[in-house]
């Protein structure tokens, strides 16, 4: 764990915990079937979340994936909202069209989360595009898995982004899993082959320490405030659920998930804490707060009304106009 202060890991500590919090929460409700349709939870990974947008603006912008949850959340969607939407409620962001994977906010630069692999990454990069033509300092990220690696919209917009030299950064949650097989088995290339094919600057970080990924995000960003251009991060973590809510994994070895548990990285920020002398009161604190935030966004949720099916086709087609 990189030293940082005990008040910047207990901010760290209780940003992870409310993600992971609000996944567990929805895993529930998802069995008892008060959310709609597939949810990818991001179990585990919630310290890339953090650790990046702890570098980020207000006004900068992100796009995400079918795993996109915690990234929402990290951005500061409001939670409330957040569970409006995913369950599928008229007073969520999106009026519950969009649900768990197409969870969007552009209020707080939420660009959305993505069912289609890899597709959140053009968005980014025209995201980009935009901060550039404006001149207003800001960039883009873009994440994605590793399972995005094959996909022709990446090299693309790789290639894009360095040719016009894009303020995006690209952040890759590296699980090791793309959906049901290894990753290893489906792509030959390292995510920083790819950089140095587009001659893009790379960097590979421990996903499972947030100061470290926040520390790595800190010094890429301001670089790229900086000097322009696009960057690459990639964050070596572990995917704890399956690739859907309700996956068996038996594709899995189960000595490695069962070995997951070992970095988990809200566990490994609790271990820092400790070390640095942090009184049990203060994590009870953390916790019953975060629970407490929780349990009033999913009440919130419980409480919202179902679309209309009347509005079903609202905002799909525009009223023709002049029309005879």
């Amino acid at each position: 764990m990189t030293s940082n202060s005990q008040k910047r890991l207990l901010d760290f500590y209780e940003r992870m915990l409310l993600v992971r919090e609000c996944e567990l929460k929805l895993s529930a409700l998802f069995s008892d079937g008060e959310v709609p349709g597939f949810i990818h939870l991001s179990v585990g990974q919630e310290a890339v979340a953090i650790g990046v947008m702890d570098a980020l603006n207000d006004s900068d912008t992100i796009a995400s994936n079918h795993r996109g949850h915690g990234h929402a959340i990290a951005k500061g969607v409001d939670l409330d909202s957040f569970f409006l939407e995913v369950m599928g409620k008229e007073e969520g962001i999106c009026r519950g069209r969009g649900g768990s994977m197409h969870v969007a906010d552009m209020s707080v630069g939420m660009l959305g989360a993505n069912g289609i692999v890899g597709a959140g990454i053009p968005l980014a990069v025209g995201s980009a595009l935009a901060h550039q033509v404006q001149q207003n300092n800001n960039i883009a990220v873009a994440f994605f898995g590793d399972g995005a690696l094959a996909e022709g919209v990446l090299h693309e917009s790789f290639n894009l982004a360095s040719l016009w030299k894009l303020p995006i950064l690209f952040v890759c949650e590296n699980n090791g899993w793309s959906e049901f097989s290894p990753t290893s088995l489906q792509f030959v290339a390292e995510v920083q082959d790819l950089g140095k094919a587009f001659k893009i600057p790379s960097r590979q970080v421990d996903g499972n320490d947030v100061a470290a990924v926040a520390d790595a995000s800190d010094e890429i960003v301001l670089d790229m405030r900086k000097n322009g251009g696009p960057r690459v991060l990639e964050c070596m973590t572990k995917r704890v659920h399956g690739h859907y809510e309700g996956d068996p994994q038996k594709y899995r070895d189960p000595d490695e998930l069962a070995s997951v548990g070992e970095y988990d990285p809200i566990a490994a920020c609790e271990g820092e804490l400790r070390k640095m002398k942090t009184a049990d009161k203060a994590f009870a604190a953390i916790r019953k707060r975060v629970e407490g935030r929780v349990s009033a966004a999913a009440d919130a949720g419980r409480a919202g009304t179902l679309p209309s099916f009347g509005r079903l086709l609202s905002d799909v087609y525009t009223p023709a106009q002049g029309v005879e």
